[in-house]
């Protein structure tokens, strides 16, 4: 089977390093060509750190390009409530094997479709910045573009306001550009990230996988459990590693084609995701969206997938 050119695009973030832990695990599906930080979860600067230092970790072996600093027309917002100062709080990770990417994020990106004979997908996991540059500073390199999954929104609820998802109320601006650029679009939404649960009683086998890579990973969950379960939630929503799972393992979610737009001018309801569920809707579907997880096999595809780095240490 032919190996898809991936573009791994997020603001790490534990769920984003998790996401990438499974990307990287799948070697035989995935090529990553490129790895794009974007200001979200913290600070550019911080989000930048982290994924150089997961790519370390992990020996993803493709060059790492610091993204956008702000969202397209509003200030940054940061959630330290959930990922702490760095973004990445908790275990101790290493320092970054090479170096960055001279040039922008959106320059990586342009560079990979450039020079890619074959489509390449988009795995976004932070706000949609990046890719919204993407398609307006080089349109005619949209045609490469096979798929971008996504995770962000909520098809009928927000976590970040009452109505709106972290990363789509971010830049509801470039997600408003993504969700109409006709690109075919997977996303995973609050509606099923949020079944995709790690629980207190997950660490202990995640360790027990027994690598270094294992060891973080259940650092990491650790330090990001802390906060959902203190404002009411059963465990850690493990967002982000749904946009790489809907790839690999599709039949892991019961899905839904929809019709989504984005709201930007509601006081209550920016950056809300505008599901339409009649079948008499006036527009046509442009993505499929996850709905359910089966998430005994989320942790059972977890441990495997951490199986992938048996035997790989890095100096930490």
């Amino acid at each position: 089977m032919t190996r898809i050119p991936v573009i791994l695009d997020g603001d790490p973030g534990h769920d984003d390093a998790i996401a990438w832990v499974f990307a990287k695990a799948y070697e035989d599906l995935f090529d990553i060509r490129a790895v794009v930080s974007v200001s979200g979860n913290q600070t550019i600067d911080k989000t930048t750190w982290n994924a150089r230092r997961i790519a370390t970790l992990l020996g993803i072996d493709a060059p790492v390009a610091k993204g956008a600093v702000k969202p397209l027309l509003e200030p940054v917002m940061t959630a330290g409530n959930w990922h702490g100062e760095s973004g990445l709080d908790g275990p101790v990770m290493p320092e970054p094997d090479q170096p960055l990417f001279e040039g922008t994020g959106v320059e990586l990106m342009a560079k990979v479709l450039r020079e890619s004979e074959e489509p390449v997908t988009i795995i976004s996991t932070g706000p949609l910045t990046n890719v919204a540059q993407l398609l307006m500073l080089y349109p005619e390199l949209k045609e490469k573009i096979g798929q971008i999954s996504i995770m962000g929104g909520g098809i009928t609820y927000g976590n970040w306001t009452m109505a709106a998802e972290f990363n789509i109320v971010e830049d509801p601006e470039a997600a408003w550009l993504v969700f109409h650029s006709g690109i075919r679009l997977f996303v995973s939404a609050l509606n099923v990230t949020e079944q995709a649960l790690i629980r207190p009683e997950d660490i202990p086998r995640i360790k027990a996988v027994g690598n270094q890579v294992a060891q973080v990973t259940g650092e990491w969950v650790e330090f990001f459990i802390q906060y959902p379960m203190a404002i009411g939630y059963e465990g850690a929503p493990v967002h982000d590693p749904c946009a790489v799972l809907m790839l690999a393992k599709p039949d892991l979610f019961k899905t839904k084609d929809l019709y989504v737009d984005i709201e930007l001018e509601g006081e209550y309801t920016r950056g809300m995701t505008v599901a339409d569920f009649r079948s008499w809707g006036e527009h046509e579907p442009n993505c499929t969206c996850a709905m359910e997880i089966d998430q005994k096999r989320y942790i059972d595809l977890l441990c495997e997938a951490l199986h992938a780095y048996d035997g790989r240490v890095v100096n930490l």
